[in-house]
């Protein structure tokens, strides 16, 4: 774990200032206490970090559960809504002893690319108002719809009627706009340069300058005021650190409401972490495999551990695991540092972190929504063919426009039609031969496996053979058989006869000429075909 400390030391650093905002603002955005975002950070990096078995996957609080946790909050009230979280957990954990971590395996590669490149958009999206210093909603609201009743779109253009009219702050502006220079110079340039740029990353250079900006600002037109910072909750003492912590009250645990709500975010939370466990093993470029029922299991335990303490549910975050890759992490030391990182700052510098601005956390998530959501993406995808290039469009719309699991869910009900199409026109080869006296000679082969999702398929060439025609139908390669298809070999019999269509039957036991009955034929077979 310490033998790629170079390279996860900076990347932890990088993690930090990207969870920080995202931390706060999915607080924000579920209705809860700001420090509590903060909890559920911390346990996913410290705890969650050292318990997976992925290597550069990062835990914490999720946007995809903000709308949940918002609802159970209103209704339930907090302390009951964290015997939720804890009972949660203790789902999540039945689930990895149950090896339910195999479900992640079964969504397409194509939704799985749409997954990221959408969260990358939406990121970019979402920062647009911050970047310009037009902050209203938590920069954890990742949903189309806003708290507000505003959208992704129409914040949007309320930061651009806003910088028309002058009404936008010139100062987050401006140090947004320096730190994406030195972002975007010492990923392409300096990094290349030397060592010492390596080890020291980008984002923590912006940061520093951010901060240095708004110190020596303070008089001057591009002064930066307190709504465009950072919003850590400083405590006055030990006493009111202590006093941001909450404990469940489980005296709730006998009402229905708080077991329905913990069923809710065990499903959608063990749902998110495995997407993103599969999200992640394919950024990595050392492609590792995550044991997925052991993620399940640390999943579970941290969200334990937050519920106890008074954090939010916690899952593996794409955006957090890919600005990790992004900047080198190489092992779970990354994750976890960045844990202790959080938890040093609440303690130690909650002052110093209020002093960086909004605008240059917006640059750095910039940078990390542009590598998720890079050009060339699209541009592979459309050349591996439409069969690829639907699934992931649907899933990037469903992000974009309503959130998370609708449009992965949109993008599998898609992947699975064009797996039935795909088995539709894969059940059989037709080779169509001319014969000299004018009649037609057809060979139809069937595939290996023909199951009831083909039958439209075959029923179609079947009905479209002439009259007077010679069909050859070989099955010595099917091992499997659906008795729908031999049913409608059945039904076209009889039709053969009344159309004068003569059929030899290919098997692995030889040729009969038109068999009268395939049912009793097929029967007769090994149990395989």
């Amino acid at each position: 774990m310490f033998k790629y400390l170079k390279n996860d030391l900076p990347a932890s650093v990088v993690v930090f200032f990207v969870a920080l905002p995202l931390c706060l603002g999915i607080a924000l955005a579920s209705g809860a206490p700001p420090f509590t975002g903060l909890i559920a950070g911390i346990i996913g990096g410290i705890v969650v970090g050292a318990l997976s078995g992925s290597q550069i996957g990062v835990s914490g609080p999720a946007a995809g559960l903000a709308a949940i946790v918002l609802v159970a909050i209103e209704t339930l009230g907090y302390e009951s809504f964290l015997v939720a979280v804890v009972l949660g957990g203790i789902i999540q954990i039945a689930f990895g002893l149950l090896k339910a971590g195999i479900i992640g395996y079964y969504f397409p590669s194509s939704v799985i690319k749409g997954m990221l490149t959408g969260i990358g958009i939406i990121i970019i999206l979402k920062q647009i108002p911050y970047f310009f210093g037009i902050d209203k909603d938590p920069e954890g609201d990742f949903a189309f719809l806003q708290i507000d009743g505003e959208n992704t779109f129409t914040e949007i253009l309320n930061a651009l009627n806003a910088i028309l009219s002058g009404s936008f702050s010139t100062g987050a502006t401006v140090i947004a706009l320096i730190s994406m220079a030195i972002l975007i110079l010492w990923s392409s340039v300096l990094s290349k340069k030397a060592k010492i740029f390596e080890l020291v990353q980008g984002p923590l250079v912006a940061v520093v300058i951010g901060i240095l900006f708004y110190t020596l600002t303070k008089d001057s037109s591009l002064f930066i005021t307190n709504d465009h910072l950072v919003a850590v909750p400083v405590p006055d003492g030990f006493d009111s650190f202590i006093g941001q912590f909450s404990t469940p009250n489980f005296s709730a645990i006998t009402n229905p409401a708080i077991w329905v709500t913990a069923f809710t975010i065990a499903l959608v939370a063990s749902l998110e972490t495995l997407l993103c466990v599969e999200a992640t093993d394919k950024l990595d470029p050392e492609k590792r495999v995550t044991p997925t029922n052991r993620e399940l299991l640390a999943q579970g335990t941290g969200n334990v551990i937050s519920g106890l303490i008074g954090g939010l549910p916690i899952t593996q975050v794409i955006v957090r695991s890919s600005a990790n890759i992004q900047s080198g992490g190489k092992t779970k030391m990354a994750a976890i540092i960045h844990g202790f990182l959080l938890l040093g700052s609440v303690i130690a510098i909650p002052t110093l972190l209020n002093l960086i601005p909004k605008s240059v956390l917006a640059a750095i998530l910039f940078i990390v929504g542009y590598k998720l959501a890079k050009p060339a993406t699209f541009k592979a995808m459309w050349k591996a063919g439409w069969m690829q290039f639907v699934p992931f469009i649907v899933t990037i719309v469903g992000i974009v426009f309503i959130d998370l699991l609708w449009g992965i869910g949109l993008g599998l009900a898609v992947g699975i039609v064009v797996v039935l199409y795909k088995s539709y026109k894969n059940s059989h080869f037709l080779n169509k031969e001319d014969i000299s006296n004018g009649s037609q000679k057809m060979k139809m082969t069937l595939a290996e496996e023909v199951t009831f999702f083909n039958k439209g398929a075959i029923l179609k060439e079947l009905d479209n053979l002439p009259e007077n025609s010679y069909l050859e139908l070989d099955v010595r390669k099917t091992r499997f058989l659906d008795n729908d298809i031999i049913e409608i070999l059945e039904d076209f019999a009889l039709k053969a006869k009344s159309r004068n269509i003569n059929i030899k039957l290919i098997s692995e036991r030889g040729i009969v000429e038109n068999p009268p009955s395939y049912i009793e034929f097929f029967k007769l077979r090994p149990k395989t075909a």
